[in-house]
């Protein structure tokens, strides 16, 4: 492993979604998924909107200490009436740039979410992760988190 990068994490910008954009296509699957083109298509800048509209949403980039982008997630924070009326932290869209990878990027993200997630009342906290990334797995085996589930999409 390289040398740990410090990094602080912040709520994303709305300058910021081309480089989360970035990051999320920077993989087959994710490439299979997102449009990069200049200009980015409208519903981005859409749903970025929407989600800082949410109290419940945290969209949040990690930026290096020369203010470039280097990672994102998005922490939601969900009620529920299981477990006694428990909020639950869902984990989505980690994600750290090709180039920064294993400094410890990361692992600062999602231990923030978790930090946060419990600071928002949630009483566990869950993550998906596709079958076909297995370094994702081991990566958020060695951060405590369990295999528990099994998910399943419907995609439209």
């Amino acid at each position: 492993m390289s040398a740990v990068s410090e990094v602080a994490i912040r709520r994303a910008r709305r300058d910021d979604i081309g480089a989360i954009v970035a990051m999320l296509a920077d993989d087959p699957l994710g490439g299979a998924r997102e449009r990069i083109e200049d200009p980015l298509p409208q519903s981005y800048y859409t749903a970025f909107e929407t989600l800082q509209r949410d109290p419940n949403i945290f969209l949040v980039v990690a930026e290096d200490g020369e203010g470039a982008v280097v990672g994102c997630l998005q922490l939601c924070i969900l009620p529920g009436l299981s477990s006694q009326g428990a909020s639950r932290g869902l984990i989505e869209d980690v994600r750290v740039a090709k180039h920064c990878r294993s400094r410890g990027i990361g692992e600062q993200m999602v231990q923030w979410a978790v930090a946060e997630a419990r600071a928002n009342g949630c009483k566990l906290v869950e993550l998906l992760t596709h079958h076909t990334r297995v370094d994702a797995q081991r990566f958020y085996e060695r951060l405590g988190f369990a295999r528990s589930h099994v998910g399943l999409t419907l995609r439209f």
